[in-house]
C-alpha cells in the first residue's frame, strides 16, 4: 500500500505547516499532566528534593516510622509558568522499609501503579468516553531514593525495582550525596550500576533518537545514579540567596554542579525528556498491562491459526464461547440435579423399604403380643369358669352339709320325747 503513495509538488503556500502551530497552541490551553512517585525510606529527603526541584513548597508533614505498612499519599498541584499549565501530582511512599518483615514492602507500590493503569483502561473502555476531561493519574516517572551506605544496594531496593521496571520509568537517585566524598561516591555509583545490570533491572535511560537531544542525553546516561542533594533553606553566597545547606565545615549548594547532580536531574527529568516520560508510560507500560488485561478477558489479535482477528470478530467469538459455556453448564446443572432427583428417589425407596420393614415388624410384634395376650385372657376364663365350678360345687356342697346337720338335731329332739 506505502509503495502506492506518490510524492507532489506543491505549486505554492497551502497552510498546513501551521500544524505544529496549532499543536501547540491547543497543548497550551490545554494544560500538562505529569504524576511522579518517589520512593524511599522515611527521611531520606524526598519531600525536600521535590520543593527544590519545582522551586516552591509543596504539602508535606513528617511520617512516623512505626507504620505496619507501606500506605500511598497522593498530592495534586497546579503549577503554572509563563503561559503554560501544568497539573502535578506527587506520590509519596509513607512507611518504605520501615517494617521488621520487608518482604511485602513492594506490594502496596505495584498494587497502586496497577490501579491507575486500571482506572485508565476502564475509561478507555466506556461506550461513551471522555478522555480529554479525565485525570490521568499513571506515573510517568519513578524516582527511587538510594541511601548513601556507600557499600551498594540494599535487597529491598533490588526487590523493588525488579518488580517495577516493566511499569514505570525508574530513575535512581542517590539522596543526601554530600554525606560521602567525590571518591565514594564515583565507586558508589559504579557498584549500583553493575548491581542493577546482574540483577536485570531496567532502569529508565534518556532518549537517543532524537539528533537534537542525542549528545546531553547520552552524557546524562553516563551519570546515572545521580547524586542528589535537596533544600528548604535559602544562603546567601555573594550576592545571590541560593538554595543549600550550611554545615560548619562549609556550605553545600544545591544547584552547583561541582557538589551535586541536583541541575542535571532537574535538566533531564523537567526541561528535556518529561514528554518522552510520558510517552513512554502511554505507549510501553500501559501498553503492556492493556495487553496483559486484555488477553485475561479472552481478547486477542489472532486466531487460534495465528491469523489476524478484528476487535468484532474477537467479541462475536467470545459470546459464542461464552454462550457454549453457559449451554455446558445448563446441561452439567440439569445432569446434576437429574442426578440429585435420583439419589434422592433412592433415598426415599430406602426410607420406605424401611418403614415398612418396621411396619412389618411392629405387626408381627403386636400380633404376637395379641396371640399372648388371648391365651392369657382364655387362662384367665378357664380360671374364672373353674372357679365358679369349684365356688357352685363348695356352695352345693355347704348346702348338702347344712341339711345333714338340720337333719340329725331334729331327729335328737324326737328321741328325748
Amino acid at each position: 500500500m506505502l509503495d502506492k503513495v506518490r510524492n507532489l509538488q506543491l505549486g505554492g503556500h497551502v497552510g498546513f505547516d501551521s500544524l505544529p502551530d496549532q499543536l501547540v497552541n491547543k497543548a497550551v490551553q490545554k494544560g500538562f499532566v505529569f504524576n511522579i512517585l518517589c520512593i524511599g525510606e522515611t527521611g531520606i529527603g524526598k519531600s525536600t528534593l521535590m520543593d527544590s526541584l519545582f522551586n516552591t513548597n509543596f504539602d508535606s508533614s513528617p511520617s512516623p516510622h512505626t507504620l505496619s505498612s507501606v500506605k500511598l499519599k497522593s498530592h495534586t498541584y497546579e503549577l503554572q509558568e509563563s503561559s503554560v499549565q501544568m497539573k502535578l501530582t506527587i506520590v509519596d511512599t509513607v512507611g518504605y522499609g520501615d517494617q521488621v518483615n520487608k518482604e511485602d514492602s513492594f506490594k502496596s507500590v505495584v498494587d497502586y501503579i496497577d490501579q491507575q493503569f486500571e482506572a485508565y483502561l476502564q475509561e478507555e473502555l466506556k461506550i461513551k468516553r471522555c478522555l480529554p476531561l479525565y485525570h490521568d493519574s499513571r506515573i510517568h516517572a519513578c524516582l527511587y531514593f538510594i541511601c548513601p551506605t556507600g557499600h551498594g544496594l540494599k535487597s529491598i531496593d533490588l526487590v523493588c525495582m525488579k518488580k517495577l521496571d516493566s511499569k514505570i520509568n525508574i530513575i535512581p537517585i542517590i539522596a543526601k550525596a554530600d554525606t560521602i566524598s567525590k571518591s565514594e561516591l564515583q565507586k558508589f555509583k559504579e557498584k549500583i550500576m553493575a548491581e542493577l545490570t546482574a540483577n536485570g533491572v531496567k532502569i529508565y535511560q534518556f532518549p537517543t533518537d532524537d539528533e537534537s537531544v542525542v549528545e546531553v542525553n547520552t552524557s546524562m546516561n553516563a551519570h546515572i545514579p545521580f547524586a542528589v542533594v535537596g533544600s528548604s533553606e535559602f544562603v546567601r553566597v555573594g550576592n545571590k540567596m541560593m538554595r543549600a545547606r550550611q554545615y560548619p565545615w562549609g556550605t553545600v549548594q544545591v544547584e552547583n554542579e561541582t557538589h551535586c547532580d541536583f541541575v542535571k536531574l532537574r535538566e533531564m527529568l523537567i526541561r528535556t525528556n518529561m514528554e518522552d516520560m510520558r510517552e513512554q508510560t502511554h505507549m510501553r507500560h500501559y501498553e503492556l498491562y492493556r495487553k496483559t488485561r486484555l488477553e485475561q478477558m479472552g481478547f486477542s489479535d489472532v486466531d487460534s491459526d495465528n491469523k489476524p482477528m478484528s476487535f468484532q470478530q474477537t467479541c462475536e467469538k467470545k459470546m459464542m464461547l461464552h454462550q457454549q459455556e453457559l449451554a455446558q453448564k445448563e446441561e452439567d446443572m440439569k445432569q446434576q440435579f437429574i442426578l440429585r432427583v435420583k439419589e434422592k428417589e433412592a433415598e426415599l425407596k430406602e426410607a420406605e423399604r424401611e418403614l415398612h420393614a418396621k411396619f412389618d415388624q411392629i405387626k408381627e410384634e403386636n400380633g404376637k403380643e395379641k396371640k399372648k395376650l388371648e391365651d392369657y385372657q382364655k387362662q384367665l376364663e378357664d380360671e374364672i369358669a373353674e372357679f365358679q365350678r369349684l365356688r357352685i360345687q363348695f356352695q352345693t356342697q355347704q348346702l348338702s352339709g347344712s341339711h345333714h346337720t338340720l337333719s340329725l338335731g331334729t331327729l335328737g329332739k324326737g328321741k328325748k320325747k
